[in-house]
């Protein structure tokens, strides 16, 4: 039994580190800056605003760690996402796929 405990007090602590990197506040800070209001979270440059973040934050740790295979792959499966909601907005809307596109510097 002791040792289940420290395998979750373990797992715990590796989950908050992970975490850490963007704390309650970064992200209201996003969703106010791009989706409008802290309690927008679900506005398309919202979620576009957060995948970016992750991304850039991801690449920064891959290039430290360039064998952490699955690293690699959430961050492939997280553009992705990116690219599926920037397909949606170019759909619903050009104006606001091309503000949020020049707001976050994604195309040069």
């Amino acid at each position: 039994m002791p040792l289940e405990r420290e395998a979750f007090v373990y797992i715990k602590i590796i989950y908050n580190n992970i975490s850490m990197y963007l704390d309650q506040k970064a992200k209201e800070e996003l969703f106010t800056k791009h989706g409008g209001n802290a309690k927008n979270t679900g506005s398309a440059e919202g979620q576009i605003a957060l995948f970016t973040h992750r991304i850039e934050h991801l690449t920064q740790h891959l290039k430290k760690n360039r064998k952490d295979y699955n690293t690699e792959r959430s961050l492939v499966m997280l553009v992705g996402k990116r690219r599926s909601l920037l397909d949606y907005l170019t759909k619903k809307d050009v104006l606001r796929y091309r503000a949020i596109v020049k707001e976050l510097g994604l195309r040069k």
